[in-house]
């Protein structure tokens, strides 16, 4: 499969492959590395992508330097290749939320994963990456989303998630598309978490939306969580 490398942050590149034959007009698959003294994967990609996305990894830095392997919750596209990762990379360690360790991680993972508190800070020497739990927000127990301090960039995961194959980064609404998305594919868990969480991580104040599925964002992300917020407050109260 073709992928495509983006730098939408300094030192933060996105990984991106179109599957056209998912939803009605294609889906992106995304990964986020950081550059860091201690580099981060965000995302593996299914274990069918590990090759393409080893191969994007190692054109920045040698796969075997990788040190964080992360996800926002666990599904193929998100954690498939996360022990083929492990096997390439001797010095790398999963880290998630607490409830995702005792629940999956602490099973599943080749090795011992690192269990993070709600708010816990990741230190990778030249960045600091913070862990938010966002259980049910937009899916799963035990999802969680990562915040980079020095750029301003959210790592949300499935939130924002849009059809198609779009540009890398946009300063377009993406709000709009994102309840196309949620109209095709019904992935949201619709309760009182959505909304709630939405308006809590909208206080970073990102700067930037690294998204999943569809295209990154950069500007207002606090603007844009809070209107995707009030999105699922209106679907909630109708």
């Amino acid at each position: 499969m073709d992928i495509r490398t983006d730098e939408i942050a300094d030192g933060v590149y996105r990984f991106s492959t179109f599957v056209p034959e998912v939803g009605p007009t294609g889906f992106t698959f995304n990964q986020f590395f950081v550059d860091a003294a201690e580099p981060l994967l965000f995302h593996t990609g299914m274990r069918a992508l590990f090759p393409s996305v080893s191969a994007a990894i190692a054109r920045i830095r040698p796969v075997a330097d990788l040190r964080w392997i992360t996800f926002g919750h666990l599904e193929a596209d998100e954690s498939g290749a996360m022990n083929l990762f492990l096997g390439a990379a001797p010095y790398a360690q999963v880290a998630h939320g607490a409830v995702g360790c005792q629940v999956s991680l602490d099973d599943l993972a080749d090795r011992r994963p690192r269990r993070l508190a709600d708010g816990e800070i990741i230190d990778l020497g030249d960045r600091r990456i913070q862990h938010f739990d966002t259980p049910h927000a937009p899916h799963n127990w035990e999802a969680r989303v990562l915040y980079e301090e020095s750029t301003g960039v959210l790592f949300c995961g499935d939130l924002m998630t849009q059809l198609g194959d779009g540009p890398a980064l946009t300063d377009a609404d993406l709000v709009g598309p994102a309840e196309v998305a949620e109209d095709v594919f019904h992935a949201t868990s619709l309760g009182p978490a959505v909304p709630a969480t939405l308006r809590r991580l909208a206080g970073l104040q990102p700067t930037t939306l690294a998204v999943m599925h569809g295209s990154s964002f950069t500007g207002d992300g606090s603007a844009a969580l809070r209107d995707l917020a009030t999105v699922y407050e209106n679907r909630l109260a109708g």
